[in-house]
């Protein structure tokens, strides 16, 4: 019997309304090590949810397209919404963009959603929902996020707001085109994100989690005083242990050498220090891509909680915002399976004149409301110098 098209299998190399002409340097990736720079689309990869991200990737090159064998783009948050994956026309070099500050934007007017009263009281709700530590089922962890709304004067120009973010050079930076309809402006996530999902090169993987988190200060003794005292932070090594121990549990199947420290070391941008612990290991089967890595691997903890569908429900009941392409993953993945994705953290929804930040925090036993929103305060602090603002706490 022949197939109806209601069950015809997908085009693997589809174009979209999104995947169009765009502007130059639509997709920037910067590392600390190495810079990505892509311009214009060919054929968008059909969207679909990150657990098929691996078969869509392989159907995708098996194709043969035409064009660099790349694609590039962003995951969301949700693992079971659509994700923005597209194929460049081609990779350019980057130039500087221009450094004179007498000409940049300034803001109109921010709004926090929630306020930062209903955000605490989101947390000791959140709070309530955990179970006991000694039942593996109940809910250990949730990532709590906000969000402030921020309007301008004039556009925002992406690209160079990505550059004043990447003045820190512990970060790595990211712009990144995403879906829009017909009748709305190009949008764009922006952000400087710290935090490495998952690299493969060849059968090497590397995966590097943040979890626990301390505000940085100009003070040296008080600056130290806090880097010290995450260290120390029974709580914080706790949210930090359930990424690693999510992390390892996934990649220990693929892996026939699979290595993380005992305990995690600091790691510093220049306002936030982080508990991190780096994760390397070898892949059993080369053909496992790092698309696949990535979708098997997203959401972490980090950004999520544990166990993963107990914290979704609790984010999705808590949060007033949805998260779209925030706490998602930006990246690329090659023909030969090599790829690069990192946790869209530290960035805001740009479109026009509004732009869109977003900042978390881990609830786990012991988290107390008032320090929460301290914490998200501290997040918004890179994409808040970036654009100009000096204070939004009163909102």
């Amino acid at each position: 019997m022949s197939e109806g098209p209601m069950s015809a299998a997908p085009d693997p190399v589809a174009p979209a309304p999104w995947c169009g002409p765009a502007p130059s340097g639509a997709f920037r990736l910067h590392t600390p090590a190495e810079r990505l720079d892509a311009e214009g689309c060919l054929a968008r990869l059909p969207s679909g949810p990150a657990g098929t991200l691996g078969a869509r990737v392989d159907a995708f090159f098996a194709a043969r397209p035409a064009g660099p064998a790349l694609l590039v783009g962003a995951l969301p948050f949700d693992p079971h919404a659509d994700d923005a994956l597209y194929q460049p026309e081609r990779q350019v070099v980057a130039t500087p963009g221009s450094r004179d500050d007498r000409a940049w934007l300034r803001p109109n007017a921010a709004v926090a959603e929630p306020s930062e009263a209903d955000y605490a009281a989101a947390v000791s709700r959140c709070m309530a929902r955990l179970g006991q530590a000694d039942d593996p089922q109940a809910l250990h962890k949730v990532v709590l996020a906000r969000s402030l709304r921020v309007e301008t004067a004039t556009p925002v120009d992406p690209q160079r707001l990505a550059a004043r973010l990447g003045e820190d050079a512990s970060v790595t930076t990211y712009v990144v085109p995403l879906p829009v309809t017909a009748a709305e402006a190009p949008a764009w996530l922006v952000g400087a994100t710290p935090e490495l999902l998952v690299s493969r090169r060849g059968t090497a993987v590397v995966s590097h989690p943040l979890a626990g988190s301390a505000r940085r200060w100009h003070d040296p003794a008080r600056d130290g005083a806090a880097a010290k005292a995450l260290l120390a932070s029974a709580k914080d090594h706790d949210e930090h242990r359930h990424v690693v121990e999510a992390i390892l549990d996934t990649l220990a199947p693929l892996c026939s050498r699979l290595h993380a420290p005992v305990a995690p070391s600091l790691h510093a941008t220049r306002t936030m220090w982080h508990l991190g612990t780096r994760i390397e290991g070898t892949l059993k089967d080369p053909a496992v891509s790092s698309a696949m890595l990535a979708g098997l691997l997203h959401p972490t903890p980090a950004v999520c909680g544990t166990p993963r569908l107990p914290a979704l429900e609790a984010i999705r009941a808590l949060e007033p915002v949805d998260r779209g392409f925030y706490a998602g993953a930006v990246g690329w993945t090659d023909a030969a399976g090599d790829g690069e994705w990192h946790v869209s953290i530290r960035c805001a929804r740009v479109q026009g004149r509004v732009l869109r930040l977003f900042a978390g925090a881990g609830i786990v036993a012991g988290s107390e409301p008032a320090l929460e929103v301290d914490e998200t305060a501290a997040k918004f602090r890179a994409m808040l110098d970036a654009l100009g603002i000096d204070d939004v706490r009163a909102a």
